[in-house]
C-alpha cells in the first residue's frame, strides 16, 4: 500500500499540510519519508517497524546506514534518504547547541542528550565543557561500559576539562534500562567529580541522566 491509496482524510501528507506536523504520528512522519512499503507490508507498518526496531525516534536518530540494512523493505535508496534526514537533524541540533548558552535553555541540553544517548544499549559517560559564557566547548564520550555499569575516572575528567579550558561542565550519562532516575552511585560519583574539579576551579553545573524517554537533571533535584 502506498500513501495515495489511503482515503483522503487518512493521508498523513494532507493532514500535515492542513493541520501542521503535530497532527501526524511518528510513524506517519516516517511513512511520508519512505512513501511505499513492500509486498505484504504497508508503508505505515514498515514505518512502525522501523521505529520499534530502534526504540522510537530518539533511538532512530543514532542509527547508522549499516544498522538500517537489517530492516526488510529498506533498499539502498530508502536507507540513503533516511540517513540523510537523520544526519540533518543531528547537525541542526549540534549547531544550535554550540551557538547558544547551554543553560539559557536547559531543555535544549536535555533534548540533545536524549538524542545522542537515548537509544544506546550500553552505558556512556559524557563530559560537556562550557566556557564562562556557558557556550558549549565540547561533547566528549569519555567512558563506555556495559548495560548496567561504566567505570569513570575523575583524573581523566579533570584532564579533559583543563584541556578545553572549561569554566564549567555538565556531566551526562545514560541508563539503558530506560529509567532516568539517578541512583545512589550516580549521586556519589557526582560528588567525587565535583570535589576533583573544584581543585582546578571548574564548576559542575549539572548531571543529566538519560533514560529511554526522559532526562533527569540532578541540579533541578538539588543533588549538585
Amino acid at each position: 500500500m502506498v500513501l495515495k491509496d489511503l482515503p483522503p482524510e487518512s493521508r498523513p501528507r494532507e493532514r500535515l499540510l492542513a493541520l501542521g506536523p503535530a497532527a501526524v504520528s511518528d510513524a506517519e512522519l516516517i511513512a511520508l519519508l519512505l512513501r511505499t512499503g513492500f509486498k505484504g507490508m504497508s508503508v505505515l507498518a514498515l514505518a512502525q517497524q522501523l521505529l520499534n526496531s530502534f526504540g522510537g525516534i530518539h533511538g532512530l536518530l543514532r542509527a547508522q546506514p549499516d544498522d538500517l540494512k537489517r530492516i526488510k523493505g529498506l533498499g539502498p535508496a530508502k536507507r540513503a534518504e533516511v540517513t540523510a534526514v537523520l544526519e540533518i537533524a543531528r547537525r541542526a541540533m549540534a549547531q544550535e547547541l554550540s551557538k547558544r548558552p547551554v543553560l539559557e535553555s536547559p531543555q535544549k541540553a536535555k533534548d540533545f542528550a536524549r538524542m545522542q544517548l537515548g537509544g544506546l544499549g550500553h552505558e556512556v559517560f559524557v563530559l560537556m565543557c562550557l566556557d564562562a559564557q556557558q557556550q558549549l566547548l565540547s561533547w566528549d564520550e569519555l567512558f563506555q561500559g556495559t548495560l548496567t555499569h561504566t567505570a569513570v575516572y575523575p583524573r581523566e575528567v579533570v584532564k579533559r576539562a583543563l584541556q578545553m579550558h572549561a569554566h564549567g561542565v555538565v556531566l551526562v550519562h545514560n541508563h539503558p534500562s530506560g529509567v532516568a532516575e539517578p541512583s545512589k552511585a550516580d549521586e556519589a560519583l557526582t560528588q567525587r567529580l565535583k570535589q576533583a574539579l573544584a581543585l582546578v576551579d571548574v564548576q559542575v553545573l549539572d548531571h543529566l541522566v538519560v533514560g529511554q524517554g526522559d532526562v533527569v537533571s540532578m541540579a533541578e533535584r538539588g543533588l549538585i
